[in-house]
């Protein structure tokens, strides 16, 4: 098979890469910082740099003529930005992903996967939803990443309206080796005994191994429905039960102490004054909004039916993750106001934004 894939150069997409090309697989791969993709390169994948929200349409069609698949994972993540942000994150989540299933259908690809999240469910507010699940209308949007993803979400059910032979993976909350962003530097402290304290103990997660989410977007490609979704998960807990896993993973004591949401609350207007010095996110309210009483739950009984997708149990995935960091492998951060609000965990950390 020839792939065409976005998003390649993040936590996700480089994984998928890595499992495309092992079984295989030629792969075209747009990023949009060449000096990002030595290990594309090493893997054998052939690059193209440029940014998907204004890549001439030639250029786009150039690339993507002649794929078997196309796999569309780019995007930008973080919670908590300020309003100035929002015109880059709309282009990187929507407009991008316009134009990539456009182009798809222009060129005749017989098989596009669109990477979702399960995020476009918004809060379940403690249910434990499936793909018949609609959020409410009008939706109430828990953050700006959220609204995006949504309305991109969107944009790909238009297209399979249309008739696209386009399918949907809705990936929950990555982890795993090599993960950049704040919930994996979270976990990382919880399995070195390190953590001080945990953000938001209650906030809601399904969590799955970045090695089996890549696995289950390539069952999606190879066996699902066209025009079906499908959730891409593990278990449903929350981030005090993660710690707390991953400390005993690890023989160490989890964090007696938690950051208290009204603290955080009493400071969230000052937010933009002290967030870079602290190291969160500057509009603390939208980080509230999207983690505080908030659940992300969600089962993935319909792929693991129709595509025979597996996953590791949670304590598994924990122990790979803890082999792999005693080899020196990952990241280490706190769970930062900023970090958390998006189940599908992408690559960028509260820092940045990125590519999944």
């Amino acid at each position: 098979m020839r792939a065409f894939v976005t998003g390649g150069i993040g936590f996700i997409g480089a994984e998928l890469l890595r499992q495309l090309r092992a079984r295989g697989d030629e792969v075209v791969a747009v990023i949009r910082h060449a000096g990002r993709g030595d290990r594309l390169h090493e893997l054998g994948c052939e690059l193209v740099e440029d940014d998907l929200a204004t890549m001439p349409q030639a250029a786009l069609t150039y690339a993507m003529r002649g794929s078997d698949g196309v796999f569309h994972l780019a995007g930008r993540y973080r919670i908590g930005i300020r309003a100035t942000e929002h015109l880059a994150m709309y282009a990187a989540n929507v407009v991008a992903t316009q134009r990539v299933l456009d182009v798809a259908m222009a060129v005749g690809t017989p098989r596009i996967t669109c990477i979702s999240t399960v995020n476009a469910y918004g809060n379940t507010k403690g249910r434990v939803v499936d793909e018949t699940y609609r959020r409410e209308q009008p939706p109430r949007f828990l953050s700006y990443y959220d609204q995006t993803k949504y309305l991109a979400h969107l944009e790909a059910e238009d297209r399979i309206a249309a008739g696209a032979p386009i399918s949907i993976a809705l990936p929950a909350q990555v982890y795993g080796p090599h993960d950049p962003s704040q919930f994996g530097g979270t976990i990382a402290q919880a399995l070195a005994g390190t953590l001080p304290a945990i953000t938001f103990p209650d906030l809601g997660l399904n969590v799955v191994h970045v090695e089996d989410l890549a696995a289950g977007i390539l069952l999606i490609h190879d066996r699902g429905r066209i025009g079906e979704q499908y959730i891409l998960g593990g278990e449903n807990t929350t981030v005090r039960e993660m710690v707390q896993r991953a400390a005993a993973a690890a023989g160490r004591r989890p964090p007696r102490l938690r950051i208290p949401t009204v603290l955080l609350r009493g400071i969230a207007p000052l937010g933009g004054l002290i967030g870079p010095a602290m190291g969160v996110a500057p509009n603390l309210a939208e980080v509230i909004g999207a983690a505080d009483d908030v659940t992300y739950w969600a089962t993935d009984a319909k792929a693991r039916r129709e595509l025979g997708y597996q996953t590791r149990d949670l304590d598994a995935g924990l122990r790979t993750l803890l082999r792999s960091r005693s080899n020196g492998d990952g990241p280490a951060g706190m769970l930062a106001p900023g970090s958390v609000g998006s189940p599908e965990g992408t690559d960028a950390g509260a820092a940045g934004a990125s590519e999944k």
